[in-house]
């Protein structure tokens, strides 16, 4: 017995379904501080913070809902960002030292 796939508007509804379910209804409010990072009919990710969270529709109709505090890969560019922004402020600093201005 197959099933037929969900249409995008049906999935849509799904997903507006879960995510209110799951954050709360009203997410989107500025004070609650989810942001929705991308997303489409099946897919939607928001962020508040260092908590993440993926909401996946199927083409059958079924959600999946990953939340997750931190992700490793957000960390280390985070890290790697202060560096470059130190490492850029202290050359800075150099050159206008060897050129007198400090």
């Amino acid at each position: 017995m197959s099933q037929q796939p969900i249409q995008p508007e049906e999935a849509k509804a799904r997903l507006d379904e879960a995510i209110s379910q799951h954050l709360g209804a009203d997410w989107e409010d500025p004070i609650h501080g989810w942001t929705l990072v991308s997303g489409h009919n099946y897919m939607a990710r928001l962020t508040n913070g260092r908590r993440t969270v993926d909401f996946y529709v199927d083409l059958l109709g079924e959600v999946r809902v990953e939340d997750r505090e931190g992700v490793p890969t957000a960390e280390s560019g985070r890290t790697s960002a202060w560096l470059v922004l130190g490492a850029s402020l202290f050359v800075a600093y150099m050159i206008a030292r060897v050129a007198g201005v400090i």
